[in-house]
């Protein structure tokens, strides 16, 4: 029996480890890289832009936008504190590149969302969003 807890607590630890260093792969292999969504409507030849997402120096997500057959529909760009993963500002602009709204993100010490405001373009806080986590 205690063979068959220690089997298992390796393979635990070593499952844990391949997970973390498959995350910090994701993040590797996204340095500098710029993702671009073509679609095709049916019966057309001819593709065109749908999403656009850029991403930094560190992986980190900085830029998406999304397009329609006019052009730009929804620009939004991530912004980061140092060189921490979490997003703590996000600007969303309109299909004419105004500021349509600015969101701030808090943290929990965990890493998971703890609050989220939202301002309109003038820096009015026009709504707040709580995150509340719970297990079963």
């Amino acid at each position: 029996m205690n063979k068959k807890i220690a089997l298992l607590l390796v393979a635990c630890l070593v499952g844990g480890c391949l997970w973390a260093q498959d995350k910090g792969g994701k993040r590797e292999r996204k340095k500098n890289l710029v993702v671009k969504e073509w679609n095709t409507k049916a019966g057309a030849k001819t593709p065109y832009l749908d999403n656009t997402v850029t991403y930094d120096h560190l992986g980190r997500k900085i830029e998406e936008i999304e397009y329609a057959s006019y052009g730009q529909k929804k620009r939004t760009v991530y912004e980061y504190e140092g060189s921490s993963t979490k997003c703590t500002r996000q600007i969303e602009y309109d299909d004419k590149n105004h500021v349509s709204r600015i969101k701030k993100l808090e943290y929990n010490d965990d890493g998971t969302r703890k609050m989220q405001y939202n301002y309109k373009p003038n820096g009015k806080l026009e709504s707040t969003k709580s995150f509340e986590y719970s297990y079963k």
